[in-house]
């Protein structure tokens, strides 16, 4: 420390250095006139500069860079001294470029966690502060482009454009500034917008084992959202975000290339954070995206989030924690764990009319292991949604795909948003199901079945057959209620259950184009 005073006192002496040649100077051209003699220049130039020097010792404040050492770095995580008025959040930079973000605010050090590599960073090296909480681009330049954790560009398009700066961490919404959810949000998926209605400004849950389908149904939402953009007014778009947590690199370069082939990038923002980024990057991600999809919500356009997934955030928060000497709780996880979920998702909202009446609909996505609802992470998203989407392992394998599960799925506040015609047609469609399940799991005991068990049975499995649907074939809602009127009103029930689909494709066919319009 004693050496940054030295420097700031060398950099007061070169200032005042300046000052005196300034003046110095004005009047080195005036003793070259014959008028002034030296001794008359002399005393001249001491009665202006005396006072000046004066003056400014009084109001003279030296520039203070706020500046810290680094003591230890290891694990993504720094302990720096100095910084004594850094804020909570505030990005910070490292001597070798690297940036990072104080958590930590201890009496004797401050906690960074690094955005990067921390290889580059060694004991000793200095830390600065940038005076800003951790921000990100955020506007319509975004739409089509691939960025990281801090909202950079990675997809080799160049800088944006057409953008501007806000805070990563933004407060929610209240209470006087929502609306209750009204208007639908179409995905799709049959099995979806029939039993599990999404509305805009909704949080829906989509959780599973791994390789359920948890993905595909959020890609087939945004494939269709693309659908829906083409054929309605740019006011009542859907732009989508999606947020890559701990993905492969090379599942998210497969996404990026299937948005375009579909062209459905162009109304799509991917923010991608992968396995091979820093942990903070992974925390951060959500954030960031969420920050980009408020822009939309709030100049009264309509927005859908996807968190793909929160499971890995939390992995990662964890690990940051528990290097920053935090407290571990329940399954190691920090105290505040349920608040890292809570305030990202209730950023989502229907805003009121006098707020612009935009829309922020959130999709998060949680892995669970063999199918346990009751983890803790599992637990906190569910109770922080309005609803979820549980897809099952061995409905998967049966080849029911979606693999939805009727019985756990559940949208709390979605059914009043739910397209009119196909609450009409889909209203005993959940019933049935659960129905045929119950008798489906006593049937294979015994081979003596009455008329209406029977009845129940056949009627079931065509209900399940017409709602499989192939992954990235989203259908349109009017066809969708012509499916599911034609199984629901026992137009299938003659058909043979192997030729489901085929009656499905010939039905489609063959109805009047102006009944989809009515």
């Amino acid at each position: 420390m004693t050496k940054l005073i030295d420097e700031e006192r060398k950099q007061q002496g070169d200032i005042i250095n300046t000052l005196v040649l300034g003046v110095a100077r004005s009047y080195a051209a005036e003793a070259l006139k014959p008028k002034f003699s030296s001794k008359y220049l002399i005393q001249h130039v001491s009665q202006k500069l005396i006072p000046a020097v004066k003056e400014f010792e009084k109001s003279y404040q030296p520039p203070v860079t706020h500046l810290g050492r680094v003591l230890s770095v290891g694990d993504g995580i720094a302990r720096v001294y100095g910084l004594k008025s850094v804020q909570a959040g505030e990005l910070v930079c490292f001597d070798s470029g690297v940036k990072g973000m104080a958590l930590n605010l201890q009496s004797d050090h401050v906690g960074v966690v690094v955005f990067g590599n921390d290889s580059a960073i060694h004991q000793g090296d200095l830390v600065y502060r940038t005076g800003q909480i951790v921000n990100v681009p955020i506007g319509p330049g975004t739409l089509g482009r691939v960025t990281d954790a801090l909202g950079q560009p990675i997809d080799g398009k160049g800088p944006l454009t057409n953008v501007r700066s806000s805070l990563v961490e933004v407060k929610a919404p209240g209470i006087v500034a929502r609306q209750s959810v009204r208007e639908p949000l179409y995905t799709g998926v049959k099995a979806v917008d029939a039993l599990v209605p999404i509305g805009r400004g909704q949080r829906e849950l989509i959780i599973g084992d791994r390789q359920t389908g948890k993905t595909a149904i959020a890609v087939d939402c945004i494939l269709h959202q693309k659908a829906c953009n083409e054929l309605t007014h740019k006011n009542n778009r859907v732009y989508c975000v999606y947020v890559a947590i701990g993905q492969k690199r090379s599942t998210v370069a497969q996404l990026v290339k299937l948005f375009q082939q579909a062209g459905a990038l162009k109304f799509t923002i991917i923010v991608s954070a992968t396995a091979s980024d820093a942990a903070p990057l992974q925390f951060l991600a959500p954030y960031s995206a969420c920050a980009m999809a408020e822009y939309f919500r709030d100049t009264g356009k309509h927005a859908l989030i996807i968190y793909d997934d929160l499971s890995k955030q939390s992995v990662a928060y964890r690990q940051m924690s528990l290097l920053l000497r935090r407290p571990p709780g329940r399954e190691a996880f920090p105290g505040d764990v349920f608040y890292l979920h809570s305030r990202l998702l209730e950023r989502a909202a229907k805003m009121s009319k006098a707020m612009g009446g935009g829309s922020l609909t959130a999709f998060p996505v949680i892995e669970t292991q063999a199918g346990d609802v009751s983890a803790y992470i599992a637990t906190n998203v569910i109770s922080i949604t309005d609803g979820q989407i549980f897809l099952e392992t061995e409905l998967f394998y049966k080849g029911i795909r979606p693999a939805l599960n009727v019985g756990l799925s559940v949208s709390r506040v979605g059914s009043a948003a739910q397209f009119p015609a196909m609450k009409q047609v889909a209203g005993t469609l959940k019933l049935e199901l659960a129905q045929y399940r119950e008798v489906a799991a006593f049937a294979q005991f015994g081979s003596d079945l009455d008329a209406a068990t029977q009845y129940v049975l056949e009627r079931g499995a065509r209900l399940t057959e017409i709602l499989k649907q192939r992954q990235f074939n989203p259908m349109p809602i009017e066809q969708q209620v012509v499916v599911v009127y034609a199984a629901t009103k026992g137009y299938m029930d003659k058909v043979a259950v192997s030729d489901i689909t085929a009656a499905e494709a010939a039905v489609l066919k063959h109805v009047n184009p102006a009944v989809y319009k009515a």
